[in-house]
């Protein structure tokens, strides 16, 4: 055996050795590089609220903390894989996302599952709420339209995105789904007005907006008078609003959920009962306590100061959103993370203002608090989006 090839079959059997000594956190970091830092740690403070609460008022829920549990880890592993998604790739998925969002909505008016009046499910082999997918095929959709037209948009482009719009929220209003509308319909409007829509078209629909409230508010007693029925909206869209209005109408029924979600804010006062101790919530005053009305037991248990952290917790959220928009290298990236932002911030004020009183109660989950499988999935997502968008960026500075 030559010396040549002893020396070779040593070096092999290093370099082997070598590289089985490489540690397996080392083997891992470049997974891990696609993950935004402040964001992720903004996740994980929010997520970790989200779980302490979950215990208070879910543990004698039957198994809700732990399936709220395996919710959270189920949407980090989609938050994990969506953050090595290139924006490129994402962009290739818009159309046909978007596509079979639209023909899932259709097939839910002519077949979909019902449950309490509304046909808004699919059964596939498994039950799935089609439009839960337009939260994000909307804005990635509409990043996508505006991509292609990058330096020569005109009103008729900015025309088409209203339509691209107003398809699928149609068919979500029909079903009926409000809340669910209203998160489509505001994601959609924030990339058409990041995209640079002109405030002549904007102004028109807030002024009238704001006028439609004050009049309501003045003509209240007129409008929610019993017998009394409004055009296009459902007779329990008319009576959330009404409720609303005035929650003492009716204490013990429509009104019940937004006055003991008020007690149960003003109950915790500054510094909250203590966690566990929340006499509202554990005496089950407080309806859908682990849902859509968790933040009323958050704020019992932990008052105005759990409050501040929880609006900071978001309020950072959204703004590192914005920020890796800003950042973005693409018009579709801007654009898209832009959207995804609004739609954390429409989640979380809606919500608050809903349990609060300020605005109609509707099925509007508190991100990354609220219990809800696939809504929590579809947040990991987002949050995926942001990180990916965000690796983009670091990439073309490098």
């Amino acid at each position: 055996m030559s010396h040549g090839t002893c020396e070779g079959r040593r070096d092999n059997r290093a370099m082997s050795t070598s590289f089985g000594k490489v540690p397996l956190r080392q083997r891992f970091i470049p997974l891990w590089a696609g993950l935004d830092g402040p964001l992720a740690f903004i996740v994980f403070c929010l997520a970790c609220a989200g779980l302490l609460v979950m215990y208070s008022s879910g543990y004698d829920f039957g198994s809700r903390f732990a399936d709220h549990a395996r919710n959270m880890l189920i949407a980090a592993t989609v938050m994990f894989v969506a953050a090595q998604i290139p924006p490129q790739r994402l962009m290739t998925l818009a159309l046909p996302l978007y596509t079979l969002g639209v023909a899932l909505l259709i097939a839910v008016a002519i077949f979909g599952v019902t449950k309490k009046g509304a046909r808004r499910w699919l059964n596939i082999g498994v039950v799935i709420q089609p439009s839960e997918i337009l939260k994000i095929a909307m804005p990635l959709m509409l990043a996508w339209w505006f991509q292609k037209r990058e330096g020569q948009l005109r009103p008729l482009d900015f025309g088409v995105a209203g339509v691209l719009l107003a398809v699928p929220v149609a068919l979500i209003i029909r079903q009926p789904d409000l809340g669910t509308a209203m998160l489509v319909l505001l994601a959609g409007l924030s990339v058409i007005f990041f995209a640079g829509v002109g405030w002549k078209w904007i102004a028109p629909p807030v002024a009238l907006g704001l006028v439609g409230v004050v009049l309501l508010i003045g003509f209240e007693p007129v409008l929610c008078a019993d017998g009394m029925r409004w055009p296009v909206l459902h007779d329990y869209q008319q009576q959330r609003i009404c409720t609303l209005l005035d929650p003492t109408r009716d204490p013990l029924g429509k009104g019940f959920h937004i006055i003991q979600g008020m007690i149960g804010i003003g109950a915790g006062g500054f510094w909250g009962t203590g966690f566990m101790q929340g006499t509202q919530t554990h005496l089950e005053f407080i309806p859908e306590r682990t849902t859509d009305f968790i933040f009323a037991a958050f704020s019992e248990e932990f008052g105005l100061f759990g409050n501040l952290f929880l609006v900071a917790g978001f309020i950072a959220l959204v703004l590192r959103g914005l920020a890796i928009a800003l950042e973005a290298p693409t018009l579709f990236s801007r654009l898209l993370a832009g959207s995804v932002a609004m739609i954390f911030f429409t989640y979380a004020f809606v919500n608050m203002a809903m349990v609060s009183g300020i605005l109609p109660v509707v099925g509007v989950p508190l991100p990354f608090i609220s219990y809800g499988g696939t809504a929590m999935v579809t947040l990991g997502f987002a949050c995926g989006i942001l990180m990916s968008i965000a690796n983009a960026r670091r990439l073309v500075q490098s």
